[in-house]
C-alpha cells in the first residue's frame, strides 16, 4: 500500500531518477565489459556496435537495462522512504 502512496509523490520520481541513473550506468558497463572487453580493450568497436547495436538490438539493448533500473530505482526508494 505504502508504494502506491509513493507514487504520487515527486520527490519519489526524483529519488527514483537519483538511483536508477547511477545503476543504470554501472550495468551497461558492466555488460559492456562483460561481453565484449576484448573488442573493447582492442578498439574493435564496429564488433562491439554489430554484436549490440546493430540491426535494432540497440532497442533490446537498452530496453532491458532501462526497465532494470527503473525497477531497482523504485524498490531501494519505496523502501527507504516508509
Amino acid at each position: 500500500m505504502a508504494l502506491q502512496k509513493n507514487l504520487t509523490k515527486k520527490l519519489f520520481w526524483i529519488n527514483v531518477l537519483k538511483v536508477g541513473i547511477p545503476f543504470l550506468v554501472i550495468v551497461t558497463l558492466f555488460t559492456l565489459l562483460f561481453n565484449s572487453a576484448g573488442d573493447i580493450f582492442s578498439g574493435n568497436f564496429k564488433a562491439v556496435y554489430e554484436m549490440h547495436f546493430a540491426n535494432k538490438l540497440w532497442v533490446r539493448f537498452w530496453l532491458s537495462k532501462i526497465v532494470i533500473s527503473l525497477i531497482y530505482g523504485m524498490y531501494l526508494t519505496n523502501k527507504k522512504m516508509k
